[in-house]
């Protein structure tokens, strides 16, 4: 199995989920999970992408086996093929110009007619490719696709396939445009071809946007003499309005969601489920090595798995609600050091312990944590309950009786009771109170356990002594 991604942009949620599934099923069978940079468009391939591309799989736990081949460093391999199938008739130089392919194209548009090419400069005379050559064109090498040819195989999602060469757009370019006397840069269907073929590629596991060029591709393993793989279409991964997931959908790529606080089990975990069902009993929450003991395609969807942000969620707060509060630490204190919070390990972790039960992702441990970092203005909410009856005496009564430096849960709760009895107000006051005042809103965490937290550094008095 190989995992054959482009570096032209950041590491795909829909990649990512192609890999999930060579990898599972690779585990699954004991062979092996390969890597293949495909950097064959000069123009959009970068480096960033790549580093991009491998820092997302390692993120995710997808480990592949041996090095990465990069398919740049190839072409002189998949020129020797192109040399080889135009040598044996099974491919030739096409001459047309640009002005003239969009021509046809044009001519095809107004009678209705399906885009393709119509194979004009397959069988030219010597005479004729010459008077071309004399003209100054380049060529582009076309490989022969015979319109009676039918292409089958049995995929491994989708049953048994059947596609008419007629169906394929014509004779198929397998190398740019170049001078006659060389061989223009190779394009993705030969490349695909002659790399798996090198690399002993026996599955190939991937999109359904990729049937087409399946058809075309076993045409090539056929011409080349290489042996067919076993091919499986996995089904695309949908918006919620059934169109396929795209960048207008917000995050898409794995660097995004992990920037908005996922984590590497649940993201991996939730993929898994886009087109899979996992066997009866096994529920929906798994890891990856979990999931590769009972991973088959029999359980593979063929319509396309819509993306459920609710799932994913939930995933995510079941992972991060079953960290410990030092694990937790682990994730959120790089988050909290980027916007410029230090504090002792201790107290970090004592803050883990209390922020945990309510996260769902790990930017909601930031959002949650800001008000123990910087001191907060009371919205709206927390401002009319400091004016309210009763607030003002209670609170005074507490700041009153607080003694300096940490305090336990005991002696927090008997200074909370003398301080009621002498304000004379019922306790939901006081503790509504103290909330606004410490946390500048009447919603978050456990109040008791925020006081004892804020209090060791003198922040409890002066939000209390602010507040009044």
């Amino acid at each position: 199995m190989r995992l054959a991604p482009s570096p032209t942009g950041t590491l795909h949620i829909g990649t990512a989920r192609t890999a999930v599934f060579n990898w599972l099923f690779a585990r699954r069978q004991g062979g092996q999970f390969l890597l293949r940079i495909e950097d064959t468009d000069k123009e959009r391939s970068k480096p960033e992408y790549t580093a991009n591309i491998l820092e997302g799989l390692q993120w995710l736990g997808l480990t592949w086996d041996g090095e990465p081949v990069v398919q740049s460093e190839r072409i002189a391999e998949h020129r020797r093929a192109i040399e080889g199938l135009l040598a044996s008739g099974q491919a030739y130089r096409c001459y047309a110009t640009e002005a003239e392919l969009a021509e046809m194209r044009e001519r095809q548009a107004a009678e209705n007619r399906a885009p393709r090419y119509d194979n004009r400069h397959r069988d030219l005379t010597p005479e004729q490719e010459q008077a071309f050559i004399a003209e100054g064109r380049e060529a582009t090498v076309r490989f022969r696709i015979d319109d009676d040819a039918t292409i089958t195989w049995s995929d491994l999602v989708r049953g048994e396939m059947r596609w008419s060469g007629a169906d394929l757009g014509g004779d198929m370019v397998i190398a740019r445009r170049a001078p006659a006397d060389r061989i223009g840069d190779p394009l993705y269907n030969l490349v695909v071809v002659v790399d798996d073929a090198a690399m002993a590629i026996t599955h190939v596991i991937r999109g359904e946007d990729h049937i087409a060029n399946t058809a075309k591709q076993l045409l090539l393993y056929a011409a080349l003499g290489a042996p067919a793989p076993v091919f499986a279409h996995t089904p695309l991964i949908l918006n919620q309005e059934g169109r396929k997931l795209s960048k207008r959908d917000g995050v898409t790529s794995v660097s995004d969601f992990r920037a908005q606080g996922y984590t590497a089990e649940a993201l991996a975990n939730y993929m898994t489920l886009l087109g899979w069902s996992p066997p009866e009993g096994m529920g929906e929450r798994f890891s990856l090595a979990e999931a590769a003991a009972v991973f088959d395609f029999e359980r593979v969807n063929k319509a396309g798995a819509r993306f459920d942000w609710d799932k994913l969620n939930w995933l995510n707060s079941q992972v991060l609600h079953g960290r410990s509060a030092a694990e937790l630490l682990g994730d959120l204190q790089p988050l909290w050091t980027a916007q410029g919070w230090t504090a002792e390990a201790s107290w970090l972790e004592q803050l883990c312990a209390l922020l945990g039960p309510s996260l769902v992702t790990l930017q909601d441990g930031v959002e949650q944590a800001r008000p123990f970092f910087e001191r907060p203005e009371p919205n709206e909410p927390a401002q009319q309950q400091l004016a309210s009856e009763g607030a003002r005496p209670a609170l005074a009564a507490l700041l009153e009786r607080l003694p300096e430096g940490p305090l336990s849960a005991e002696a927090a709760q008997a200074l909370l009771t003398e301080a009621v009895a002498a304000a004379a107000v019922k306790k939901g006051v006081l503790m509504k109170s103290l909330r606004a005042a410490l946390l500048g809103s009447l919603q978050g965490p456990d109040l008791l356990t925020t006081w004892l937290l804020l209090q060791p550094s003198g922040e409890a008095r002066q939000r209390i002594a602010r507040s009044l």
